[in-house]
């Protein structure tokens, strides 16, 4: 009896060794918007004035603009140190020479998960950022594959050890359409294509190969300081405890429900694949319930960078723009310019990726400090 109780003793270290033993990903393919971006939009000089080309932006960690929106590292940064992996280049830095072997970033910001032929037959095109929509990223992809494989065999041994992110993606084609005057009612009948767009692209990936892959939801968008003041409500009841418009997070909650359910059936049609989804939602509402207990001393809901009003985003006097001002530690916030989020949010969130706490299955690697 003695020796079949050390023998299970055995057996669950061993298991649980296992099951706790980090994937080591050896590089990391990422799609996505200005969330995730770091640099393509720049790089490509789509923008006369690109305020994200120079400081504030960038002022945190890498003490000089490198195309992020935000302050300083972005999701994609965390994960990559997590997995001792270098920052992913940009794809457009990569057209240009630099090496690709332990990933790319096809990231754009301002991109939809749409093509942008459905903004402009719904007459939205003239308030897109950028044509490079999922689709065209996943083209980018395509192109770039023969330069990382030459053959299904060798191609299957490098994916097998990559993780590919598709997202967060979708969130402009609500924005877009948001701030054009589009109801929640009617933003609702885009939810099934927005989320079809990204299922497809994921699919497409297991396709060529991928076999990791994770797949955000959306933000609570209910708390961001761009919706807060452009759908200003003089109703107490439009607002939760913390201060969000409930209406809005009910609609981010709709999309990303919406998504969890395509997930699962692509997790039934490719059981190979691992399909991580990640919980972008609950991971930034945990610091939106303790903001005091994660640092934010400054607020969840106000911008650090902005020109003013009650959470200090102005829209004619944006973070970068004449009229604007950093606030002294962005550390202590977890908006950054009233659209994106801190590095200090972003580190909150890549946590809780990472130590498996905000994705399903659980994504665990070497462990984050906090």
């Amino acid at each position: 009896m003695k020796n079949k109780f050390f023998i299970l003793v055995i057996l669950f270290q061993t298991v649980g060794l296992a099951l706790s033993t980090p994937q080591k990903y050896e590089s990391i393919f990422n799609f996505g918007d200005s969330l995730s971006d770091t640099g393509n939009l720049l790089l490509s000089g789509a923008l006369v004035f690109p305020v994200i080309g120079q400081l504030p932006y960038g002022e945190t960690f890498f003490q000089h603009a490198t195309g992020r929106c935000s302050d300083g590292r972005l999701i994609i940064d965390f994960i990559a140190e997590a997995f001792s992996l270098p920052y992913l280049q940009p794809y457009l830095a990569i057209k240009q020479g630099q090496s690709s072997q332990h990933g790319v970033n096809f990231a754009f910001s301002g991109a939809t998960a749409l093509d942008a032929d459905f903004f402009f037959q719904r007459n939205m095109g003239s308030i897109l950022w950028t044509n490079n929509s999922l689709n065209v990223q996943l083209g980018w992809f395509r192109k770039l594959k023969s330069d990382l494989c030459s053959d299904n065999e060798s191609c299957d041994d490098f994916f097998k050890k990559s993780l590919f992110l598709v997202g967060e993606i979708g969130g402009n084609d609500y924005n877009y359409a948001f701030f054009l005057g589009g109801s929640i009612k009617q933003l609702q009948s885009m939810v099934p294509s927005v989320v079809g767009a990204i299922a497809n692209a994921t699919s497409a990936l297991i396709e060529e190969g991928a076999v990791e892959l994770m797949v955000p939801g959306n933000f609570p968008i209910g708390c961001s300081a761009v919706y807060l003041t452009l759908f200003e409500s003089p109703k107490k009841e439009d607002y939760d405890r913390h201060g969000c418009l409930k209406a809005f997070n009910g609609f981010a909650k709709y999309h990303n429900n919406q998504l969890k359910q395509a997930l699962d059936t692509l997790r039934q049609k490719y059981p190979h694949a691992r399909i991580f989804y990640a919980d972008y939602y609950g991971a930034a509402m945990r610091y939106v319930h303790a903001p005091l207990h994660h640092g934010f001393y400054g607020g969840t809901l106000k911008a650090c960078c902005g020109g003013g009003g009650p959470y200090n985003f102005n829209i004619s006097a944006r973070c970068g723009h004449p009229g604007s001002e950093a606030c002294k530690d962005p550390s202590v916030y977890s908006n950054w310019d009233g659209i994106h989020l801190t590095e200090a949010a972003y580190r909150h969130i890549a946590l809780a990726l990472t130590n498996g706490s905000s994705s399903h299955p659980p994504l665990i690697s070497s462990p984050l400090s906090d």
